[in-house]
């Protein structure tokens, strides 16, 4: 059944009076998902005035009220999260499995915030005169845009909306438009929480929306995940209007294989980086480097289990990796793929489109490149699809230099059992996130995520980190009158 895509406006579903918005199905395009008009740039005025109204009452509604609704936000996403992550496999293509965990995620998110009133809200600092203490207070920072990506469609924008909801700020929500039905989903939930009208607003739309909502002079913080080249516009159209950009952004990460890793362990690690997913994930293993002493043996393994992944509709049971989000972006992959070889990189499996009936998505197989001595630009750029580029590195100081050949600092993981090297590894790869021994991909809601050099702008993301983007400090010097006789 199509779902009708609609826009939240100051508590109000309203129908797009835009261009119609479809969803389909990438597994299988001929499937409408969900069908409806894209809002109107009048839309953003009329969502924006509408979060600027509410701000005064939210901002002054206790911390603990606030919390409360996220919570029981968090009943609703939980209570529906068998249902709704079939659908975002429909949507999305990430298979079941992992629809119905991303739900389950979000509410995990909405709950850990739902506790921030329990959380220190504050410091008190001594003061160097008599009779005066020195108090750091937080407020909210007022109306924030939340422009979000398609690949975790209800998740991204959990971690992002709750916290600026928390700590007291309305918002303004526009995820990308090939995924609205799980935006749908999420923003019901907020409002049947009992979220006052105007807090939380939803625009369904293309580029013209997310531009009309950077620009927009009462949007006071942007908070954006996306690809790199939008999130440097977006950080120079801020900083132009001198209003907090976050942009969370590219990935190239790397693997480090070192001879003494435990390679079971590091074999199925590296299969869930490279290609859960999809190989859609900011943080997902687009880079494998191997020491000399296992490279040949390890790179057959992996090539081995790659080859046997069951690939297909990502909503029946046994699928175990689903299709890219789009016909464009298996063009893209495809030929990233093809360059690469031109380039003098070895297709070691996958490397060409499905001709069985699964031609007929947008399917790509999972894919291995040896890259041997070649200068291929899949090592520097990110394809967003699963395909993953090897190296063989001579020890580990080689491997982690060539870990950190790359504008790119968002994850990586290392595999080995020795302490000094792990050590070395948090030492010297600049990542703003580093795994030993598990994949590159994965985040938790109570610690900071983003990344290091132009993986992202702006303060980081979750925990505590999330307060330092969403609220602002007032710093009060306190003191009272003359004691009284």
């Amino acid at each position: 059944m199509t779902a009708a895509i609609r826009h939240l406006i100051a508590g109000q579903w309203v129908p797009g009076r835009g261009e119609n918005i479809r969803s389909v199905n990438p597994a299988r395009p001929d499937v409408v998902v969900a069908d409806g008009g894209a809002a109107l740039i009048d839309d953003v005025d009329a969502a924006v005035g509408a979060a600027s109204d509410a701000a005064r009452a939210w901002a002054a509604t206790p911390i603990h009220q606030r919390g409360g609704v996220l919570v029981a936000a968090a009943d609703i996403v939980d209570g529906n999260a068998a249902t709704w992550g079939l659908e975002l496999a429909a949507e999305e293509g990430k298979t079941k499995a992992e629809g119905i965990g991303e739900v389950r995620r979000a509410a995990q998110i909405l709950r850990y915030y739902g506790a921030e009133g329990d959380r220190q809200a504050g410091e008190i600092y001594a003061s160097p005169r008599a009779g005066e203490q020195i108090m750091v207070t937080r407020k909210p920072v007022g109306v924030v845009a939340c422009i979000t990506p398609f690949n975790f469609p209800i998740a991204i924008p959990a971690w992002k909306i709750a916290p600026a909801l928390v700590f007291g700020n309305t918002v303004v929500w526009k995820p990308a438009s090939t995924v609205p039905l799980l935006a749908l989903r999420l923003a019901d939930a907020l409002s049947s929480a009992g979220l006052p009208d105007g807090v939380l607003n939803l625009l369904v739309g293309e580029s013209d929306i997310g531009d009309a909502l950077v620009n927009h002079p009462d949007v006071d913080a942007i908070t954006f995940t996306g690809s790199t080249a939008v999130g440097r516009r977006i950080a120079a159209a801020a900083a132009a209007r001198g209003v907090p950009a976050q942009a969370e952004m590219g990935g190239k990460n790397a693997a480090i294989v070192l001879d003494d890793a435990d390679l079971d362990l590091a074999v199925e690690q590296v299969l869930l980086g490279a290609f859960r997913s999809t190989g859609q994930k900011c943080t997902a293993t687009s880079r494998l480097i191997v020491t000399a002493g296992i490279a040949d043996r390890f790179v057959s393994a992996v090539c081995e289990r790659a080859a046997a992944l069951r690939v297909g509709d990502p909503t029946e049971d046994d699928v175990e990796m689903g299709p890219v989000i789009s016909l464009p972006a298996q063009q893209n992959i495809s030929a990233g793929i093809a360059t690469a070889t031109e380039q003098g990189a070895t297709v070691l499996t996958g490397g060409a489109l499905y001709s069985d009936a699964r031609a007929d998505g947008y399917f790509v197989a999972p894919t291995v490149l040896d890259l041997g001595a070649a200068d291929a630009d899949v090592w520097t750029e990110e394809l967003f699809g699963p395909v993953l580029a090897v190296k063989r590195a001579a020890d580990a100081e080689e491997a982690f230099a060539l870990a950190n050949d790359s504008e790119f600092g968002l994850s990586a993981a290392v595999f080995t059992q020795d302490l000094t090297r792990a050590l070395h590894a948090v030492e010297h790869i600049d990542v703003g996130v580093l795994h030993i021994n598990s994949e590159s991909a994965g985040a938790d809601p109570h610690v900071p995520f983003g990344g290091a050099k132009k993986s992202g702008l702006g303060p980081k993301e979750q925990g505590t980190a999330a307060r330092d983007f969403f609220t602002h400090t007032t710093t009060v010097y306190l003191r009272g009158g003359r004691p009284r006789a």
